[in-house]
């Protein structure tokens, strides 16, 4: 036998119709915006990237090395290479330009036009607090001198932390665009730019290779122990070598044992020979 199911009252028929339509009403402005949603999102963790990218060149290219890498270099390797097409291959000098073929095209509009309108106009760096195009004025000062106060010595500056800015004019929707609610209503006077900034300290011990380093120590001022080569000094390390060796006979070290006072050269580590090959990789 087949129990029947008791009749629903006639004021609760077509419930769950009226519910479900309800929920839509709510619903659906807010799916029609997730893909723009996405999208601003993604622009916005680019952003993220391209910041970081511009704060830390300035630990390899800055005027304590190789100097400053130019504005309109710096700007274009950032446009090229964190909002213009991702697939595009990295070269030097390569420059965006303002069509398809160069641009992101997941970035575009329901009507498949750019969110980056203009690479040159719309995506722009800049440095420090002031948003400044002089790299100078992206440091903001530190009490580095008071922790060490002789960094001079080492030629070393102490201009404190170093801000990289990163700024994206995001088009607005087209008014032309219309949709079976007012979702995208609010997006076509949206004005939006997102900024992004990342700070770091440049210059510690930045050099541009060992000879460099050796040089920031290689003083009486920093290293002492350069002084014994001084030559008033010359018959010191003879007899500190023999003492050593002395004193470590017992272990089985017969020469070469000495403390190598002031020669710097000594602890310098070199890639071996074998161990280059061409193209200056290693193996």
């Amino acid at each position: 036998m087949i129990a029947r199911r008791p009749a629903l009252p006639a004021g609760a028929r077509g419930q769950a119709l009226v519910e479900f339509l309800g929920l839509a009403l709510v619903l659906i402005p807010f799916l029609l915006l997730l893909p723009m949603i996405a999208k601003y999102q993604d622009i916005s963790h680019a952003t993220e990237m391209a910041a970081r990218y511009v704060a830390f060149d300035a630990t390899v290219r800055n005027d304590a090395t190789t100097g400053w890498k130019p504005n309109e270099q710096l700007a274009g390797e950032v446009r090229r290479r964190f909002f213009s097409n991702p697939a595009a291959p990295i070269k030097t000098d390569d420059i965006p330009g303002d069509f398809k073929a160069h641009q992101n095209l997941f970035w575009r509009d329901p009507l498949d036009n750019a969110l980056i309108r203009s690479f040159d106009n719309d995506v722009r760096i800049s440095f420090g607090e002031s948003a400044s195009t002089d790299r100078n004025a992206g440091f903001r000062g530190t009490a580095d001198g008071t922790a060490f106060m002789r960094h001079e010595a080492m030629d070393l500056d102490a201009r404190g932390v170093f801000r990289g800015n990163v700024s994206v004019s995001v088009a607005n929707l087209p008014d032309s665009l219309v949709g079976p609610t007012k979702s995208y209503d609010r997006l076509k006077s949206l004005d939006l730019v997102i900024r992004r900034h990342v700070a770091l300290v440049p210059d510690g011990w930045t050099a541009r290779d060992a000879d460099q380093v050796a040089s920031r120590i290689d003083s009486a001022e920093i290293n002492a122990g350069s002084t014994f080569n001084l030559p008033i000094f010359n018959a010191v390390p003879p007899v500190v070598e023999a003492a050593a060796v002395l004193l470590e006979i017992p272990s089985g070290c017969l020469s070469n044992c000495g403390p190598k006072l002031g020669e710097l050269d000594y602890w310098k580590e070199v890639v071996p020979a074998d161990r280059i090959v061409r193209g200056g990789g290693r193996q």
